[in-house]
């Protein structure tokens, strides 16, 4: 059962983060091979002067 945390920051509406749940489960779904009921995302919102402590980053990221 795949939980799925999106960090993002402020601003972004209620519609923008359901499309985008949407789309999350989507894919989870096919490439994971999950039905729709075992797929959960949230939206963990961090403030800009925050990102760069709270955020993990991959190798070669940059801000």
């Amino acid at each position: 059962m795949p939980h799925l945390i999106v960090k993002l920051w402020p601003g972004k509406s209620a519609e923008q983060k359901t499309r985008l749940a949407e789309r999350i489960t989507e894919d989870v779904m096919a490439v994971l091979d999950y039905g729709e009921e075992s797929v959960s995302v949230s939206f963990d919102e961090v403030a800009p002067q925050d990102w760069a402590e709270k955020v993990y980053k991959k190798p070669g990221y940059t801000m």
